[in-house]
């Protein structure tokens, strides 16, 4: 098919569209090029036209995964399909692409059109708004996580013991180590150990160590994680599932701060932090007798209570676009990320298992998700649509209705019904929340701010 002349009615109109156009007859050379494409890839239209369209885009899937060639050899568009391409000047751009067939009048194939969009700025801001809400690995920018990064700097400076309390899930180990990469103590060594994993004479070996020949099979002296240690941190995780006996010992080490190792007679000193993590509530085993007193006020000398993924619900965005970044690493994909019906879709659910359940949720449709957006069909079966709803309805109304309802709801809550708080922690003016709280149809709590300040 002839190049057309710029001048022609055809390139006046792909000339006004924002996202770069091009076409490609059945010879894999440019055709037509829009203004948009020659500011994106920095090639003029007169260098572009007649050309190969992989000497001018240099995409990163032209040879193995081109979106035209599939869209020629199926004749089924591709929609929101990403890769890169690498511009005159070497640079690398993210592009999100969609092809489509070029039909004659008659009906014939003459070729195809490829439209694509820079991502380049949208690709700026995440990293600018990760960065802005990233401490150490943890993301989040609920308030409160904000308020647990706050104190974090000033909990690493101190040599006191920790106690991290939270669900499965929530992150325990990553505060912990955040704890150590802050503190003085960061060019030593970080070492963890799951106390629920391990029976107590298993247990009592790996903390403390042991000498040969304390019993069958050990044959040689073996520090234990203690000594590994020496002047970093110890993780205890699960701390509340040791046994009373373990207790007793781990109890001395704290307030001694020296350790015994199996079939020894000599103790030994260690310069090491402490800090422990439990999913269970302490104070109620505290109480029941399960857990010793002594033992809980020397390992609750700062308490860190982490927030379950539920009550912050607003870092469920953060967390996906960590998530698909780093995904993307890992499997070699270009995903850009989720559709606005999965975001609503995992803004609703519950995730009994926290951050490690949307974790593998992210995973699983990375695996389903061959390219463009995650949609609802790549979810888990329990979270995709139960109503007959075809996937394709990702870009309703109704579900970004949804979310932006569960989200005025979540600071209602948090501020116990003060409208002016929650419009500051939505960053909206209190009069916008008076508005949506009627168009969205949300029930107002029965207190308000000024019945509490009564």
């Amino acid at each position: 098919m002839p190049a057309r002349p710029a001048s022609q009615p055809q390139d006046v109109i792909l000339d006004s569209i924002n996202e770069g156009v091009f076409t490609v007859d059945l010879d894999w050379r440019i055709t037509a090029f829009n203004q948009a494409a020659a500011r994106i890839t920095g090639v003029s239209r007169e260098d572009a036209v007649g050309r190969p369209c992989c000497e001018v885009f240099r995409a990163s899937i032209c040879e193995n995964a081109c979106a035209l060639r599939q869209t020629l050899s199926t004749g089924k568009p591709v929609v929101n399909a990403t890769a890169h391409i690498v511009s005159h000047t070497g640079q690398r751009i993210p592009i999100r692409i969609s092809t489509a067939l070029l039909q004659a009048p008659d009906g014939s194939i003459i070729g195809g059109v490829e439209m694509f969009q820079d991502l380049s700025q949208l690709e700026q801001l995440q990293k600018e708004l990760e960065a802005r809400y990233t401490f150490e690995d943890i993301v989040g920018r609920s308030p409160a996580m904000m308020s647990l990064f706050q104190i974090l700097p000033q909990v690493a400076e101190s040599d006191s013991t920790v106690l991290i309390e939270g669900a499965s899930g929530t992150g325990k180990e990553l505060f912990a180590r955040a704890i150590h990469n802050l503190s003085r103590r960061r060019k030593k060594r970080f070492v963890a150990i799951n106390c629920a994993a391990l029976p107590d004479t298993l247990l009592e070996s790996e903390l403390f160590g042991h000498k040969a020949g304390a019993f069958t099979d050990a044959r040689r002296d073996k520090p234990g994680r203690f000594a590994l240690a020496d002047g970093g941190t110890v993780f205890l995780d699960e701390i509340g599932d040791i046994s009373p006996a373990m207790q007793a010992r781990l109890l001395r080490v704290l307030q001694e701060r020296c350790i015994e190792p199996l079939g020894s007679v000599e103790s030994l000193k260690v310069n090491v932090r402490v800090v422990a993590a439990t999913n269970k509530e302490l104070t109620e085993l505290v109480r029941s007798g399960a857990f010793r007193e002594d033992l809980y006020y020397r390992v609750r000398v700062v308490h860190l209570k982490l927030p379950s993924l539920r009550q912050r619900r607003e870092d469920i965005p953060l967390l996906i676009d960590r998530l698909v970044s780093r995904f993307n690493g890992v499997q070699g994909k270009d995903i850009p990320g989720v559709s606005s019906g999965v975001l609503a879709r995992l803004m609703e659910h519950d995730y009994p298992g926290n951050v490690r359940e949307l974790e593998n949720i992210i995973e699983q449709a990375f695996v389903l998700c061959r390219g463009g957006l995650i949609e609802l069909h790549h979810l888990p079966p329990e979270l995709r649509p139960t109503t007959g709803r075809s996937s394709r309805d990702d870009e309703g109304p109704t579900t970004l209705e949804s979310m932006e309802r569960m989200l005025i709801a979540e600071a209602l809550r948090r501020h116990e019904g003060n409208r002016k708080q929650a419009a500051a922690d939505l960053g909206i003016d209190p009069s916008t929340l008076y508005r949506k709280l009627k168009a969205l149809g949300i029930e107002a709590p029965a207190t308000d701010g000024r019945s509490r300040r009564r």
